[in-house]
């Protein structure tokens, strides 16, 4: 079987790690972090709202404050998944091993 030289300069990659643990982790604290100074904010802003006699304000940012921490929590655990669109060819993978040339000698 010849091989062909691909024609496009696209860089292979070789794997698909991901990031450290630590930077990982860094990563969801900023993402959690942002979501819940938000929920705060709604918080602080529904309460303003009130006071000031804005009535159609203040549900609407209660709302955001109550749905925000599960939005915070799905989206600080979101893992980053890595794929660079390479996938193997299927393949009949039901055939035995080839064997050594140990196990060869013997048989003749």
């Amino acid at each position: 079987m010849a091989r062909t030289k691909a024609t496009d300069d696209d860089v292979v990659r070789i794997t698909t790690a991901s990031e450290s643990r630590a930077a990982d982790i860094r990563q969801r604290q900023k993402r959690y972090l942002l979501s819940m100074s938000l929920r705060t904010i709604c918080f602080v802003g529904a309460i303003l709202a009130s006071m000031a006699g804005i009535d159609w304000l203040w549900p609407i940012l209660i709302a955001g404050a109550l749905i925000l921490p599960y939005i915070a929590v799905v989206a600080a655990n979101a893992a980053a998944n890595l794929s660079d669109g390479f996938r193997l060819r299927e393949g009949d993978f039901s055939r035995p091993e080839l064997e050594s040339g140990e196990g060869r000698r013997r048989q003749l």
